[in-house]
């Protein structure tokens, strides 16, 4: 077939033409489906962060703490207390053996640190490290540590990725653990379930920064049951261990955590009265704020909490007893603000029990780790009482 000038160069522009519809389709950025139909759907209906954030603002909350007389508010903690430890998934009926061994004992310049082991439940080995300062005159007031994601115990202890000694403390848990010891507190610090040596084979293929939440965590919500709540109970089976230690003082126990390990601190204090003081670092927000709004691990999610309580009105359950909160101002997975709107509505519960000055929050200027500055002396002070 004969093509004649004419034609062919109707051709020609229809290639150019066509050439260039390519080009600009190519030049914008393809995001999905929906491309070209804005003007027809609600974008932001098709956000399911939105849509939860929206079924948070209409939780019922039944069990959020609400004004009253001081028997009226022990009367709420009691109730949120009960279902608290129901949307855990409980805690077992009876204590069984510890069958506590220790595995090892080494002296430093300004304590004495052991490692040893016990059974929190039957099968269940926890693993912890005492840091018993020289100085101090038993029984010793006692802080149990408990790790955020990383490492696990050793971050907090002063041991290196080598298994090594280390003599300085480093991001972002600054191994406070022996902070506490410099202050005259014992600390009893133990690896929780999924971190460190607690993890399964695969996950400890993936080096030591790996954490093992999952699958763990959500094996535990086909139980019916919690990472958390099973954290939770391995520090009360810590306390119960404390107990057996003539060194140190039972009655004086507190906790501290950081980010997960802060979770863990927050509720132990909420739901264990034997816990004299408390300090959470990096933790204390709403679930509105952190973990409904940015991704974060497993293991920070309780079932339903929301038809009966904010995080704040956990926090509340430990009042009266000594609580202290640091957050850092650029803390990208629990924002400052929340932190403070959290920490104030948590001492209006401190407030109605006359304890307005057991309960204190420091907003410290850095990223999400281990502050301390004014939360470790709080926590010197109100054990050593």
């Amino acid at each position: 077939m004969k093509i004649t000038r004419r034609q062919f160069e109707k051709i020609a522009a229809a290639t150019a033409v066509a050439s260039t519809i390519r080009k600009s389709k190519a030049a914008t950025t393809y995001t999905g489906p929906l491309d070209g139909f804005e003007d027809k759907v609600k974008m932001e209906d098709f956000d399911p962060v939105r849509y939860t954030l929206g079924l948070h603002d209409a939780a019922p909350l039944e069990l959020a703490f609400k004004p009253g007389t001081r028997r009226q508010t022990e009367l709420w903690q009691k109730k949120l207390t009960a279902k608290l430890t129901e949307l855990l998934g409980g805690f077992p009926k009876q204590r069984s053996p510890l069958n506590s061994k220790t595995l090892e004992v080494r002296e430093f310049p300004g304590y004495r640190r052991e490692k040893f082991v016990f059974e929190s439940k039957p099968g269940v080995p926890v693993l912890g490290y005492l840091l018993l300062p020289k100085a101090a005159k038993a029984p010793v007031a006692t802080v149990i540590c408990i790790p955020g994601h990383g490492r696990g115990v050793d971050d907090i202890v002063g041991i290196d990725p080598q298994g090594n000694d280390r003599t300085q403390k480093v991001f972002y848990e600054y191994d406070f653990a022996i902070q506490a010891v410099e202050l005259g507190l014992a600390a009893v610090a133990i690896e929780p379930m999924g971190f460190g040596c607690r993890r399964d084979a695969k996950n400890k293929t993936k080096g030591l920064e790996q954490k093992a939440c999952e699958p763990v965590a959500g094996a535990a919500l086909l139980l019916g049951q919690t990472i958390l709540g099973w954290r939770v109970w391995d520090i009360m089976r810590t306390i119960d261990w404390i107990e057996t230690r003539p060194e140190l003082d039972a009655k004086r126990v507190g906790t501290i955590g950081i980010s997960g390990g802060g979770t863990c601190s927050l509720f132990t204090a909420a739901l264990e009265p034997r816990v004299k003081a408390a300090m959470v670092s990096c933790y204390l927000n709403t679930f509105r704020a952190c973990i409904m709004s940015i991704s974060h691990c497993i293991d920070n999610y309780v079932p339903g909490i929301l038809n009966w309580a904010e995080m704040y009105d956990v926090a509340g359950l430990i009042a009266p007893r000594p609580l202290f909160s640091e957050a850092g101002d650029v803390d990208t997975i629990f924002p400052i603000a929340a932190s403070v709107e959290s920490y104030r509505k948590v001492k209006a519960v401190y407030d109605v029990f006359g304890a307005g000055d057991q309960v204190q929050q420091e907003t410290f200027p850095g990223p999400h780790s281990f502050w301390g500055k004014k939360g470790m002396p709080f926590m010197a002070e109100k054990l050593r009482a």
